[in-house]
């Protein structure tokens, strides 16, 4: 797992907890608790005057908790919160905010709202002992404008008279993945952040502005971070503006099918349609093109002479290349000399004008005899365990008899070597770039049925059209293939065919429409 984490990673890492079932309300305590714990066992009070100050968001949130817990030592704790309390934005934040208007013998609060309001706050920040920064945190965006520039500071001013400064998980106005400031942000004597540090702060400019670097354990199950989740397929997913024109969302182009095999690479086509793509073309044999046709009138078919894939095809792709995102290849193709001959050269092409590209199937057996040919290019590949075999010369541990974990750290190494993203096909799948890894639980042995990974192949090449991060698509595309087949199994039992996964696929995004 990663040793420090970008904010994209952190959104999916929070959305997970909440899908295994650790509330945010509880991440929230934790936090809070351990930045308390943390001042009142390294920073000695004279007289106990604690300012925190606190924004909108769930930092403000950490802030208001920390502050409940401080109150078991001192009671000299003020909270100011910049901005108006029913603006406050997450409903476990308002809920500690509401914890702590209630407990006015031991905690004093006061609302600023723009900064004519600031001189009455001037004093006591000033004449703190300690400043709690829960104001802005990884949602940052843009240059930090007023009051909230002018709060800031306030703080690094009363730094320079002597004042403590704790910031939570990252220091008010940094970038948390580059460690800039956003114009202008708090110089902390200590950071206490959550769970890992942010990407922001192993930077030399980030590591200016967060002074010591304590990370706080607040409870993050280490499976939000180990397994596909919503949070996954929630950085993953492109937003639907009402000014999307079409073309926005993406066109690829599938290269597949063949004499024996027509429904190959429709299922393909139509798994990247329903996950979202704009345009889904298949380039085929002319002897196949009307049955793929015939599969439903939302494919566009560009037929090549021929019953499998020639010289024919590389003329077509060729002309088409230009005006399309990724390609996905394989499926169906079958695997003759000249199929073989024919992948790699428009592997070559698509790489050379960097494209995404998804290879499966038959076109793995191409790729193994030159695995270089897409180095440089967002790549991902999706074998089962003897396509892996054929790739790499490697015969994967068992699954069933030696447990998949035994499998990351070749898929890892493997992953690296070639320089590709590998979505191994498995009851758990696994996913790696050769830096990172992520597994996937979901899916059923229903889904043997051939097909879905046709079906997979569409999907991944759905999210990499829109990431354009081989790793991020390949893990969000397993846990949505996988859940639109656990739904079909759902309601139709291991009876299903490669078509009721795409169906469900709509249905498996509105079960995680609420973390989106």
């Amino acid at each position: 797992m990663n040793e420090s984490l970008s904010l994209d990673e952190i959104r999916a890492i929070d959305v997970n907890c909440e899908y295994l079932g650790v509330q945010r309300l509880i991440l929230m305590e934790n936090a809070g608790a351990e930045v308390a714990k943390i001042i009142l066992e390294r920073i000695p009070l004279k007289n106990g005057r604690i300012t925190i100050i606190a924004g909108m968001g769930n930092k403000g949130g950490d802030g208001f908790v920390a502050a409940r817990h401080l109150t078991s030592k001192y009671h000299g704790i003020t909270v100011i919160l910049v901005g108006k309390p029913e603006n406050i934005r997450t409903k476990e934040a308002q809920l500690n905010w509401n914890i702590l208007r209630n407990m006015e013998t031991s905690i004093k609060t006061i609302t600023i709202e723009d900064t004519s309001q600031i001189e009455l706050v001037k004093e006591t920040i000033l004449k703190s002992e300690v400043i709690i920064d829960a104001l802005l945190g990884t949602g940052i965006r843009g240059i930090v404008n007023p009051p909230f520039s002018e709060i800031i500071k306030l703080i690094n001013q009363s730094k320079e008279n002597g004042v403590k400064v704790v910031s939570i998980d990252i220091p008010s106005g940094i970038n948390p993945d580059t460690g800039a400031p956003m114009g202008i942000a708090v110089k902390a004597d200590i950071t206490v952040t959550h769970h890992k540090p942010k990407v922001g702060l192993k930077t030399v400019e980030g590591a200016k502005y967060a002074g010591e670097v304590i990370v706080s354990n607040i409870g993050v199950p280490p499976e939000a971070e180990i397994f596909a989740g919503p949070g996954d397929v929630a950085i993953s997913v492109k937003r639907r503006e009402k000014t999307a024109h079409k073309g926005d969302f993406g066109r690829i182009c599938v290269i597949g099918g063949s004499i024996e095999y027509t429904g190959a690479p429709a299922l393909t086509a139509m798994g990247a349609l329903r996950t979202g793509v704009d345009i889904s073309m298949i380039i085929a044999p002319s002897h196949i093109a009307n049955a793929i046709r015939s599969f439903s009138p939302n494919l566009i078919v560009k037929e090549y002479d021929g019953e499998y894939l020639n010289k024919n095809a590389i003329k077509l792709f060729e002309r088409e290349v230009d005006r399309i995102d990724t390609i996905a290849i394989g499926p169906g193709l079958s695997s003759n000399q000249e199929v073989l001959e024919s992948i790699l050269e428009i592997l070559k092409i698509a790489s050379n004008k960097n494209k995404n590209i998804v290879i499966d199937a038959d076109a793995l057996k191409a790729y193994a005899k030159d695995p270089t040919i897409t180095r440089g290019a967002k790549t991902i590949l999706t074998p089962h365990a003897g396509e892996f075999k054929i790739i790499t010369g490697i015969t994967l541990p068992s699954e069933e008899r030696d447990g998949w974990k035994n499998r990351i750290p070749i898929v890892m190494e493997q992953a690296k070597n070639i320089g590709a993203t590998i979505l191994l096909k498995s009851h758990y799948d696994i996913i790696s770039d050769g830096e990172k890894f992520k597994v996937n639980r979901t899916g059923n042995p229903g889904m043997t049925v051939g097909g879905t990974g046709d079906v997979l192949t569409g999907v991944t090449a759905a999210f990499i059209t829109w990431t354009r991060n081989p790793f991020r698509s390949a893990v969000a595309a397993a846990f949505i293939n996988g859940l639109a087949g656990d739904i079909a199994v759902m309601e139709k039992g291991y009876h299903i065919t490669a078509t009721d996964v795409i169906d469900k696929i709509p249905e498996a995004f509105k079960v995680i429409e609420k973390y989106l």
